[in-house]
This record gives structure tokens, sequence and C-alpha cells, in this order.
């Protein structure tokens, strides 16, 4: 039978990001959040905007989404309870968050060059997407308590790099699912997904009928 609950968090489970954009100072953030999801070629994230990387966002308009698989869940726990903002917010402050400079240091990662945007990639993530800032969208502006405390940022991506161990063999362009593992959060703890469950008529849809002027505005920039 279902019962009425009040559930503290509804994280039923969704992929872990970790995002990383470029401090004022030149140097990295690198932040892990699971409040994603994409349409096409663009990507709405959930994030606290008092977070610094909110703030560079913002600021630089750019930022790359690396998405770990579950071989990386070891440095993807140790960014836990960190943040790149100082003053640590109060309300990170009561979760036990602490001010850490280094986030690809701690979490024994390594910062690659991008193409396009500033920001690095992180080069142990199987997937890496430079992205553009395109819209922000207060969430909860209604109530007196959360204005102002969560937002909603539109990204486009620009260009995606895939590990060749998840590419699919016959198209290089299309992410293989039985090879791909996404790390997944789902209600704090980190699991994985587990093997076909059963076949999807959806798949019977050629995939390049999804593709956007968003993907033919990226594809002719990787041409130039």
């Amino acid at each position: 039978m279902h019962q009425i609950c009040n559930p503290s968090i509804l994280y039923f489970g969704t992929p872990v990001v970790l995002i990383s954009t470029l401090n004022e100072n030149n140097s990295y953030n690198l932040a892990p959040i699971s409040s994603a999801f994409w349409l096409g070629w663009r990507c709405m994230i959930g994030i606290s905007a008092l977070s610094k990387t909110t703030e560079n966002l913002l600021r630089t308009g750019e930022c790359v989404l690396n998405l770990p698989s579950v071989n990386e869940v070891a440095a993807v726990n140790r960014l836990a309870l960190t943040t790149g903002a100082k003053p640590v917010p109060e309300g990170k402050l009561a979760k036990g968050y602490r001010f850490e400079p280094d986030k690809f240091e701690i979490a024994g990662l390594s910062a690659v060059e991008s193409e396009i945007v500033v920001a690095p990639r992180v080069l142990e993530c199987p997937v890496q997407m430079e992205a553009q800032l395109v819209a922000t969208h207060p969430i909860a502006e209604e109530s007196s308590t959360q204005r102002g405390k969560i937002v909603s940022i539109e990204l486009k991506v620009v260009r995606v790099y895939l590990e060749e161990s998840i590419q699919m063999k016959d198209n290089p362009d299309r992410v293989d699912p039985d090879k791909w593992r996404p790390l997944i959060m789902s209600f704090q703890q980190f699991y994985g997904l587990g093997e076909q469950v059963h076949p999807s008529i959806l798949a019977q849809v050629p995939e390049q009928l999804y593709q956007s002027s968003d993907w033919k505005a990226a594809r002719e920039l990787s041409v130039e």
C-alpha cells in the first residue's frame, strides 16, 4: 500500500556531474552535483545560488560538465563536504562543509585544457562537455525562506568528448549504453546502472532525428 510520506529530499536517482569552472584568480574549481538533466544539447542544472560554481559561472559564462563513471566514485567522494566559497555559506557550514582551494588535488583528478571554454576538463571522466551559459532561472521565488538561495541554470553544450571505451563500435558519435556506466546519486548514496532490463520501443527511433540546431552549430565549429 502507498502511504503519505514527507521525505526531507527527493533525490530518487540522477547522474553525478563534476562541474569545473575558473576562479577569479585563474585557479580551478570543481564541484559535484546531481541535479541535472539534458534536452538535446542543452543542460539544466539546479544549484545553490551562493556556491562558488554559481559565482564563477555567472562571471565567466562558461564551464565544463564532466560525467564520472562508477570507476571514479572514490575521487568524487573526496570532494564531498568541500566548497570553493570563502567564507563558507552558513547553510553549508551547518552541514559540515569546509573551504578547499584546490579541488583537483584533493580529488586526485587531472585538469586538462579545453578547446572552446576557459574552464578545464577532467581527464579521468569518460564524458566531458564544454558548455556556455544561456540563462538563469530563479527557483522558489514565492517562498520567503528560500528566495535567492537556489537557482536553475541553462547551459548550451558546444563540444563533447567521449572516451573511446564507451563509443559505439560502428559509430564513434554514439555512446554504447552497454559500455557506459554513469555514477548515480540516489538519496545521498552512490550507485551504478545494472544490465538492460527490457528492449526499448523508443530506441527504434533513429538517434539522428533528435539532432538540434545546437548540434549543427557545434558540429560546424568542430569542422572549423
